[in-house]
């Protein structure tokens, strides 16, 4: 669930907007929004122009509440506002045909004449409203039945034994969900606990569950099990059992490197950004040894911890490389991807290369690739015309040599992460010793400069 007012959103419970109405006005007056493709509550609460509205002597709120349709809400959410001391003047309800509830109540205001007191009690207690829906949810599907409805977790779609599932099989109702962090169309991404350890649960939306969702999320969870590395995010569990399935990993506290460069416009300096490449292209060389390609590589699958410390996430669109080594291309992220993805030809592993490169060229730039392009019109340019991102001309030589490798055409042109890592680290050594040069320089100048103040005192000492 997310906080809205005013289009903005923190995560700290339901979407709350509040009109202060002076009396209420005609029902339905008020904008009311449906989110599309989420689990939680939303509500909100309009602003109305003051001066049209007649004043009277008992101000009031009117709250609107949206979301999934599920039996007895309103007499849940009418208890809820009783708890809290609203004085519920009007209630209405709506089911909408695409399985969505509108309940709409006109309150006093009473102790809460405070918008924002009210918005954060509101919050706190449908919060609890939503975690006692999802315990009772969880109720109805008992882990005996569970296991015969099972979700299968390798490439061939092959049963996995008992023994190997107990090994990091999670129990749902030991997951404890505090924020949203992102929400996407088949599954949100949500800040949790478990076992008091802070974790990140990736969440699938029951109602968009299909044979492609859940072949997907096999194959994520297939190569999640797989994968140990200082520099991919570490997997802590999963929930396999319809109709709860998660993906349970570490937290990471930094966020994602996209986040980071174009939202919170933050900016590397060449060391830490050669440091950031190292540790992507660390993880990418051991994905690859193990015949994984992640094919999806982008500054929003690389999260940093506190240290910026930089690992690679997400395997949603990942795929275990055939022994033939090539694959048959499929649907990811424009900006990123490779040619041959983006004609849907066959490829290998080489594709990772050429999106390393667009996430380089981000780490240097701190720019969206092809910003003024849409996600289309780059993808057209990259392959009819060899579009590739302009390179600043202030960028170390070495460095921009690399990335016109990175982006070649011809697959068999890109190096291997083997060799970026010795030429990222080539670099990094030499900008050192550039760096301890200039400070030798530096330090000798003003040595120089102290003794040329020196000379002249000494004479006048001499003098006088």
């Amino acid at each position: 669930m997310y906080l809205e007012t005013g289009g903005d959103r923190s995560l700290s419970g339901s979407s709350l907007e509040f009109t202060r109405l002076h009396p209420p006005p005609a029902f339905g007056s008020l904008p009311i929004k449906i989110p599309t493709g989420t689990n939680g509550f939303h509500v909100q609460v309009g602003e109305n122009d003051k001066d049209k509205i007649l004043c009277s002597s008992r101000p009031m709120h009117e709250i609107t509440i949206s979301t999934i349709d599920k039996p007895k809400l309103l007499s849940q959410l009418t208890s809820l506002l009783s708890e809290i001391g609203l004085n519920i003047q009007e209630a209405h309800a709506f089911s909408t045909t695409d399985g969505y509830s509108l309940d709409i109540f006109v309150v006093d205001i009473c102790e809460y004449e405070d918008t924002e007191q009210l918005r954060s009690v509101l919050a706190t207690k449908i919060l609890k409203l939503e975690r006692k829906l999802w315990s009772d949810h969880l109720k109805k599907f008992p882990s005996a039945k569970q296991e015969q409805i099972g979700v299968n977790l390798t490439p061939k779609q092959e049963n996995i034994s008992n023994d190997d599932i107990g090994n990091w099989e999670i129990d749902a109702s030991q997951l404890e969900f505090e924020s949203k962090i992102a929400s996407g169309y088949c599954g949100d991404l949500y800040k949790g606990t478990f076992h008091g350890q802070d974790v990140a649960i990736k969440l699938l939306k029951a109602e968009h569950f299909s044979e492609n969702i859940q072949k997907e999320f096999s194959q994520e969870v297939y190569i999640m099990r797989r994968v140990l590395h200082n520099n991919i995010v570490r997997f802590v569990g999963a929930c396999t059992r319809p109709p709860i399935l998660c993906i349970v990993t570490e937290y990471m506290s930094g966020g994602s490197l996209y986040d980071f460069l174009h939202k919170q416009n933050g900016a590397f300096r060449l060391p830490s950004l050669l440091r950031v490449a190292t540790d992507v292209s660390m993880a990418m060389e051991y994905l690859h040894k193990n015949n994984i390609i992640h094919r999806d590589l982008k500054a929003a699958n690389l999260l940093m911890d506190e240290k910026k410390v930089v690992k690679v996430a997400d395997f949603g669109v990942s795929r275990v490389r055939a022994q033939s080594g090539v694959m048959t291309a499929e649907t990811g992220t424009y900006r990123w991807m490779a040619p041959e993805v983006i004609e849907h030809k066959t490829y290998d592993h080489k594709v990772d290369v050429f999106s390393f490169g667009i996430v380089l060229w981000e780490l240097l730039t701190g720019k969206l690739p092809y910003e003024h392009l849409t996600p289309l019109q780059a993808a057209v340019g990259v392959v009819q015309k060899g579009l590739r991102p302009n390179i600043p001309r202030s960028t170390h030589p070495k460095l921009m040599e690399l990335l016109e490798r990175c982006w070649q055409r011809e697959p068999s042109l890109r190096p291997e992460f083997s060799e970026i890592i010795r030429i990222l680290q080539h670099i990094s050594e030499q900008v050192a010793e550039e760096r301890e040069d200039g400070q030798k320089e530096m330090t000798l100048k003003e040595k120089s400069t102290n003794t040329r103040r020196r000379r002249p005192l000494k004479q006048a000492k001499e003098h006088a």
